[in-house]
Protein backbone atom coordinates (compact mmCIF):
# COMPACT_ATOMS: atom_id res chain seq x y z
CA UNK A 1 0.00 0.00 0.00
CA UNK A 2 1.17 4.05 -1.17
CA UNK A 3 -0.42 6.83 0.51
CA UNK A 4 0.53 10.03 -1.39
CA UNK A 5 -0.81 13.54 -1.67
CA UNK A 6 -3.48 14.10 -4.69
CA UNK A 7 -3.76 17.48 -6.32
CA UNK A 8 -7.44 18.95 -5.14
CA UNK A 9 -8.37 18.44 -8.98
CA UNK A 10 -8.16 14.97 -8.39
CA UNK A 11 -11.00 14.74 -5.75
CA UNK A 12 -13.67 13.05 -7.99
CA UNK A 13 -11.72 9.85 -7.44
CA UNK A 14 -13.66 9.15 -4.27
CA UNK A 15 -16.36 7.79 -6.35
CA UNK A 16 -13.98 5.13 -6.81
CA UNK A 17 -14.36 4.58 -2.91
CA UNK A 18 -16.77 1.23 -2.04
CA UNK A 19 -17.86 3.02 1.38
CA UNK A 20 -21.28 0.39 2.16
CA UNK A 21 -21.61 -1.53 5.14
CA UNK A 22 -24.39 -2.70 7.12
CA UNK A 23 -24.05 -1.18 10.64
CA UNK A 24 -25.69 -3.42 13.36
CA UNK A 25 -24.33 -1.19 16.23
CA UNK A 26 -24.76 2.78 16.29
CA UNK A 27 -23.63 5.72 19.10
CA UNK A 28 -24.96 8.40 20.68
CA UNK A 29 -23.40 10.81 22.96
CA UNK A 30 -25.67 12.72 25.05
CA UNK A 31 -25.11 14.65 28.83
CA UNK A 32 -21.12 13.13 28.68
CA UNK A 33 -22.30 9.26 28.31
CA UNK A 34 -21.86 7.22 25.15
CA UNK A 35 -24.38 5.06 24.76
CA UNK A 36 -24.59 1.97 22.28
CA UNK A 37 -27.75 0.81 20.35
CA UNK A 38 -29.09 -1.65 18.21
CA UNK A 39 -29.54 -0.29 14.78
CA UNK A 40 -30.12 -1.52 11.16
CA UNK A 41 -27.91 0.69 8.78
CA UNK A 42 -27.50 -0.19 5.35
CA UNK A 43 -24.76 1.94 4.03
CA UNK A 44 -24.85 1.93 0.75
CA UNK A 45 -22.32 2.86 -2.19
CA UNK A 46 -22.30 6.75 -3.23
CA UNK A 47 -24.43 7.60 -5.93
CA UNK A 48 -22.94 9.47 -8.64
CA UNK A 49 -25.50 12.27 -8.76
CA UNK A 50 -25.90 15.79 -6.39
CA UNK A 51 -28.33 13.77 -3.84
CA UNK A 52 -27.99 14.09 -0.46
CA UNK A 53 -25.45 11.51 -0.31
CA UNK A 54 -24.06 11.86 -3.61
CA UNK A 55 -20.40 11.78 -5.14
CA UNK A 56 -21.31 15.41 -6.65
CA UNK A 57 -22.74 16.60 -2.99
CA UNK A 58 -19.72 15.51 -1.31
CA UNK A 59 -17.28 16.97 -3.65
CA UNK A 60 -18.96 20.35 -3.26
CA UNK A 61 -18.70 19.99 0.52
CA UNK A 62 -15.09 18.67 0.60
CA UNK A 63 -13.05 20.93 -2.68
CA UNK A 64 -13.58 24.06 -0.11
CA UNK A 65 -11.18 22.37 2.57
CA UNK A 66 -8.80 21.78 -0.20
CA UNK A 67 -9.06 25.15 -1.33
CA UNK A 68 -7.99 26.89 2.07
CA UNK A 69 -4.77 24.51 2.26
CA UNK A 70 -6.39 21.30 3.02
CA UNK A 71 -5.12 18.55 1.79
CA UNK A 72 -6.22 15.12 0.13
CA UNK A 73 -4.39 12.20 0.61
CA UNK A 74 -4.67 8.80 -1.48
CA UNK A 75 -4.26 5.23 -0.29
CA UNK A 76 -3.10 3.24 -3.14
CA UNK A 77 -2.73 -0.72 -3.68
CA UNK A 78 -1.35 -0.92 -7.33
CA UNK A 79 -2.96 1.55 -9.07
CA UNK A 80 -6.19 0.89 -7.59
CA UNK A 81 -7.73 3.65 -4.76
CA UNK A 82 -8.47 1.86 -1.78
CA UNK A 83 -8.97 4.63 0.79
CA UNK A 84 -8.46 8.42 1.08
CA UNK A 85 -8.13 11.46 4.01
CA UNK A 86 -8.77 14.67 3.82
CA UNK A 87 -7.02 16.87 6.11
CA UNK A 88 -8.16 20.64 6.88
CA UNK A 89 -6.11 22.60 8.75
CA UNK A 90 -6.62 25.76 10.95
CA UNK A 91 -9.60 24.32 12.28
CA UNK A 92 -10.52 28.22 13.84
CA UNK A 93 -12.63 30.00 16.01
CA UNK A 94 -13.42 31.59 19.32
CA UNK A 95 -12.53 28.51 21.17
CA UNK A 96 -9.59 26.69 18.82
CA UNK A 97 -6.90 28.39 18.05
CA UNK A 98 -4.35 25.66 17.49
CA UNK A 99 -6.70 22.74 15.99
CA UNK A 100 -6.62 20.90 12.74
CA UNK A 101 -9.22 18.48 11.28
CA UNK A 102 -9.42 14.86 9.93
CA UNK A 103 -12.20 16.07 7.36
CA UNK A 104 -12.49 12.70 5.74
CA UNK A 105 -11.73 9.18 5.50
CA UNK A 106 -13.22 6.55 4.07
CA UNK A 107 -11.85 3.14 3.12
CA UNK A 108 -13.17 0.83 0.32
CA UNK A 109 -15.09 -2.10 1.88
CA UNK A 110 -12.68 -5.01 0.43
CA UNK A 111 -9.86 -2.99 2.05
CA UNK A 112 -11.07 -2.72 5.52
CA UNK A 113 -9.20 -3.86 8.24
CA UNK A 114 -5.94 -3.75 6.89
CA UNK A 115 -3.99 -1.19 8.41
CA UNK A 116 -5.13 1.17 5.58
CA UNK A 117 -7.20 3.89 7.97
CA UNK A 118 -4.62 3.54 10.79
CA UNK A 119 -1.80 4.33 7.69
CA UNK A 120 -4.08 7.21 6.72
CA UNK A 121 -4.99 8.63 10.28
CA UNK A 122 -1.25 8.91 10.76
CA UNK A 123 -0.50 10.95 7.83
CA UNK A 124 -2.59 13.58 8.92
CA UNK A 125 -1.51 13.83 12.44
CA UNK A 126 1.72 14.46 10.79
CA UNK A 127 0.53 17.42 8.95
CA UNK A 128 -1.44 18.22 11.58
CA UNK A 129 1.50 18.41 13.73
CA UNK A 130 3.44 20.02 10.81
CA UNK A 131 1.02 23.12 10.99
CA UNK A 132 1.45 23.65 14.47
CA UNK A 133 -1.52 22.09 15.76
CA UNK A 134 -2.04 20.98 19.00
CA UNK A 135 -5.31 18.91 18.83
CA UNK A 136 -7.04 17.40 15.72
CA UNK A 137 -10.51 17.10 15.63
CA UNK A 138 -12.79 14.12 14.18
CA UNK A 139 -16.39 14.49 13.77
CA UNK A 140 -17.01 10.12 13.35
CA UNK A 141 -19.96 8.53 11.51
CA UNK A 142 -21.64 6.84 15.14
CA UNK A 143 -21.27 3.35 13.72
CA UNK A 144 -19.11 1.24 15.96
CA UNK A 145 -16.71 0.63 13.40
CA UNK A 146 -15.69 4.41 13.26
CA UNK A 147 -16.26 5.14 17.10
CA UNK A 148 -13.98 2.12 17.96
CA UNK A 149 -11.45 2.83 15.46
CA UNK A 150 -10.93 6.61 16.41
CA UNK A 151 -10.94 5.56 20.18
CA UNK A 152 -8.00 3.14 19.46
CA UNK A 153 -6.31 5.95 17.63
CA UNK A 154 -6.38 7.71 20.79
CA UNK A 155 -9.30 9.98 20.27
CA UNK A 156 -11.19 11.40 23.05
CA UNK A 157 -14.91 12.19 23.32
CA UNK A 158 -15.63 15.65 23.87
CA UNK A 159 -18.50 17.14 25.82
CA UNK A 160 -18.45 20.52 24.03
CA UNK A 161 -18.25 19.99 20.24
CA UNK A 162 -17.06 22.40 17.74
CA UNK A 163 -20.26 24.55 17.13
CA UNK A 164 -19.78 24.71 13.16
CA UNK A 165 -19.23 21.20 13.02
CA UNK A 166 -21.50 20.13 15.42
CA UNK A 167 -24.31 22.08 13.33
CA UNK A 168 -23.54 20.22 10.20
CA UNK A 169 -23.35 16.85 12.20
CA UNK A 170 -25.17 16.91 15.29
CA UNK A 171 -25.75 12.80 15.12
CA UNK A 172 -21.72 12.25 14.51
CA UNK A 173 -19.75 11.17 17.60
CA UNK A 174 -17.48 14.45 18.41
CA UNK A 175 -13.97 13.72 19.37
CA UNK A 176 -10.42 15.22 20.05
CA UNK A 177 -6.77 13.61 19.89
CA UNK A 178 -4.21 15.84 21.90
CA UNK A 179 -1.17 15.91 19.61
Amino acid sequence: MNIKQLPAEEIARIGEIDRSEHVTTGYRYRDGELKAESVDWQVPRWPNDDSAHGIITHIKAWKPYLDQNGVLLGAFEDSTLVGFAIFRPNLTDSLTDSMAQLAVLHISRDFRRKGIARALTEQVVQLARKSGAKSLYVSATPSESAVGFYRSQGFELVDDPHPELYALEPDDIHMIKTL
